[in-house]
């Protein structure tokens, strides 16, 4: 893949801090896939092995409910990544990621990422860093949408 098509995704998080030598060896190590409405990345409790950067379309990230209902919890577009934690850990999805409309993604593998840390470590830790600041920002957005229910449930029961 050329570094010219990582320009679509320039303002992704993924490759903040990243200068045009780390973006060049980055741009090797994506694949490109796409997807139709619909299709599903990956589903929940499957081990994981890849993160995904949306370059066009958006994805809907929803968890199973006991009675097999999906919740949704959000809808990503472009430039969003999902699934970042498969490249540190390889252990089973949180959630479940589906095509909302006609989908083109960018995949890092975990190996790829394991040969980058290996090959370039000054780009795998700028890699990580990016990729636990992304995680970091959406446990906080987790947690503060807990505590605005929390206060709305005391604020109902009295």
């Amino acid at each position: 893949m050329a570094v010219e098509t990582l320009e679509v995704i320039q303002n992704c998080p993924l490759l903040m801090g990243l200068d045009e030598t780390e973006s060049k060896q980055l741009a090797t190590a994506f694949h490109e896939q796409t997807f139709s409405e619909g299709d599903t990345v990956f589903l929940e409790q499957f081990p994981g092995e890849s993160l995904f950067v949306i370059v066009e379309g958006t994805v809907r990230i929803s968890r199973m409910l006991a009675e097999g209902d999906e919740k949704v919890l959000g809808v990503l577009g472009p430039e969003e990544m999902f699934g970042e934690f498969a490249i540190i850990d390889g252990g089973p999805r949180f959630v479940t990621a589906r095509a909302a409309d006609e989908l083109k993604l960018f995949r890092l593998g975990r190996p790829y990422f394991d040969k980058i840390c290996q090959v370039k470590p000054s780009l795998g830790l700028k890699l990580l860093r990016n990729v636990t600041r992304v995680f970091a920002g959406k446990m906080r957005d987790s947690q503060e949408e807990y505590r605005q229910m929390l206060l709305w449930s005391i604020g109902r029961t009295k």
